[in-house]
């Protein structure tokens, strides 16, 4: 069976509307948001080398599925091995952290909209590290959050059945393009030390799928948080096509 005659059948399977693409011409009013962003220091300490939590996150007041989303991603970001307790929440995390935490250690946690688009609200997470080495560790992650079916929507959900691979290959074409791009490709120990790995941290823009990288994944901390981006136009057949651009 071809892929394209597979992909129709999916879309009979499903009902009536479903395969219609969520990227549509006339896209809702942008999802109204307040920041919420606070730093605070020990009690009781003073000097340039007090444990301090910064904290910039979002509040959806008409979606506080998503907000309950985003509060319990940036706890996750702060859990650094299986055996440690995520705090219950980032209240709760501050006050932990403060009342543990030495000289020149500190921690910052944001959410922020990197887009709103059609149906879809694209936060980016950030979390930052230090514990007083001679650099901090920082993290990265995306929400596709559906506002029409209030809901995360994962890479499970936007590919069609047995396409994980085909995926994963089309991301390896823009890592090789990064490659290029970054001279790096010309460097046969950068290559080789530095292979293609996968990510956890898809994001569905309007212009493309965006693949975020942790530092020392696939480069050097140097190169901070690689992004590789695949153009819609590699993903037919591999997105369900209600995840694709209309116009595509």
């Amino acid at each position: 069976m071809s892929l394209l005659k597979f992909a129709s059948m999916t879309c009979i399977a499903l009902t009536l509307g479903a395969c219609q693409s969520m990227f549509q011409p006339s896209a809702p009013k942008p999802l109204a948001f307040t920041n919420d962003a606070s730093e605070q220091v020990k009690a009781g300490c003073t000097g340039q080398e007090c444990p301090l939590v910064n904290i910039d996150t979002l509040h959806f007041a008409d979606e506080p599925k998503l907000d309950a989303l985003i509060e319990h991603r940036l706890l996750k970001m702060t859990v650094n091995s299986p055996e440690e307790a995520m705090a219950p929440s980032l209240n709760a995390y501050r006050e932990q952290f403060l009342r543990t935490a030495d000289s020149r250690n500190s921690t910052y946690l944001q959410a922020k909209v990197r887009e709103q688009h059609d149906d879809l609200v694209i936060v980016e997470l950030s979390s930052y590290l230090d514990t007083g080495g001679a650099h901090g560790m920082p993290g990265r992650g995306f929400i596709n959050y559906s506002r029409k079916e209030h809901k995360e929507v994962t890479l499970q959900d936007m590919l069609l059945p047995g396409q994980e691979q085909a995926f994963w290959g089309a991301a390896k074409v823009a890592h090789n393009n990064w490659l290029i791009s970054s001279h790096y490709g010309s460097d046969p120990e950068f290559v080789k030390n530095w292979p293609f790995e996968k990510t956890p941290n898809v994001a569905l823009l309007k212009d493309n799928v965006a693949l975020k990288y942790d530092v020392y994944s696939i480069a050097p901390y140097s190169e901070g948080h690689v992004e590789l981006k695949i153009p819609y136009s590699r993903l037919k057949g591999i997105l369900k096509p209600e995840w694709l651009p209309a116009k595509g």
